[in-house]
């Protein structure tokens, strides 16, 4: 972890102490913020590799400043969500609102240091100038955009690494199995993560349009494709 930059939100004083001390020993630079007041003002003044951010904060939660951060300021930094709020509808929300990581308190610490260093590793893993193209669909990996027919997609780094994947693969239909292992390694949080990432992916590369192209084949997998392509 040397080198890696993290934001902690946190407003419990002694948990935050707690994994900015541990996170420091493993060779990471902290800033804490108790609140998403002071954590607007950091994150538009610095650059982070990676969130830790609590739901359950004073004022504006956890879930509602993920969003503001992934639509009014556009980061694509990695957030994970820590949280006591263990239903799966928690975790949805999470997901939807533009998470990455979910961990449910307690955590063991080098859990947590786990979780930061996969998800930093995929998210660096492979980035090359190579733009790809499927229809009017295009991803650039150097630049970290997508667009169709020339408009700027907004998509989270777990939904856009997930969009690199099915695009490098096309048309080849890709597993389930394989996506998470891409994605997540042995650590995989569980089944609903990667269908709620898969959720707001369709959200954003098909529904605004009039041809769909990412196909999900019951059992088999999922593929991106132009449906010229598919049909019989």
């Amino acid at each position: 972890m040397n080198n890696l930059s993290i934001l902690l939100v946190e407003d419990h004083r002694q948990l935050a102490q707690t994994v900015l001390e541990y996170l420091e020993q493993q060779g990471a630079t902290v800033d804490y913020a108790g609140n998403t007041r002071l954590a607007r003002e950091l994150v538009q003044e610095h650059h982070y590799d990676l969130m830790l951010l609590d739901v359950m904060l004073p004022g504006e939660d956890g879930y509602s400043f993920c969003q503001y951060l992934r639509e009014e300021l556009a980061l694509d930094m990695p957030v994970i969500f820590m949280t006591a709020r263990d239903q799966l509808e928690d975790k949805l929300e999470g997901f939807d609102r533009g998470g990455d990581d979910y961990i449910v308190k307690p955590f063991a610490l080098p859990e947590l240091v786990a979780r930061v260093s996969a998800l930093i590793r995929r998210q660096r893993k492979e980035v090359t100038a190579n733009t790809l193209q499927i229809a009017d669909l295009e991803l650039d990996p150097a630049r970290q955009e997508v667009r169709r027919g020339g408009q700027r997609l907004k998509l989270s780094p777990t939904a856009f690494r997930i969009l690199r994947i099915l695009m490098r693969e096309s048309p080849k239909v890709v597993s389930r199995e394989q996506l998470e292992h891409e994605l997540w390694g042995d650590l995989v949080p569980d089944s609903d993560a990667l269908r709620s990432h898969l959720y707001n992916l369709r959200k954003a590369v098909d529904k605004p349009f009039d041809e769909a192209l990412l196909n999900t084949l019951p059992g088999v997998g999922f593929s991106i494709q132009e449906m010229t392509e598919i049909a019989p």
